[in-house]
């Protein structure tokens, strides 16, 4: 489940999803995208976006700025000895191919408390 929000910017928040046919049509022309490049299991399916996959969808929606949410803050507990790459580097590897997929497009990596302006187009 994804939405659009509309105000200054126009700022779509992916949700959980993943890719699907026609998805910028569906989703129209935005400023900002809020796309899930992580999960909290190991295993996400087709139906959810991890880096590569919302690095796609950035490349389809052409944004002006996007967001990665969605890694990186819930975690099973012992998985971090385990698999840590997998909790600690979905937004990396997603700023990473967003650089080759949609090199046009602003990529804002945050931290914890941070925030970003969205330059929305006149």
């Amino acid at each position: 489940l994804g939405y659009v929000v509309e105000g200054e910017a126009r700022t779509y928040f992916a949700g959980d999803t993943g890719l699907f046919d026609g998805m910028e049509q569906e989703v129209g022309p935005v400023d900002a995208a809020l796309l899930p490049v992580g999960g909290w299991g190991p295993y996400l399916g087709a139906e959810h976006l991890d880096a590569g996959r919302a690095a796609e969808a950035l490349a389809r929606l052409a944004p002006r700025t996007a967001v990665p949410v969605h890694y990186g803050t819930y975690w099973p507990i012992g998985m971090d000895a385990v698999r840590p790459h997998e909790f600690h580097t979905p937004g990396e590897e997603f700023v990473r191919l967003s650089a080759l997929r949609a090199p046009g497009v602003a990529v804002h990596r945050l931290g914890h408390g941070e925030s970003v302006r969205v330059e929305v187009a006149r």
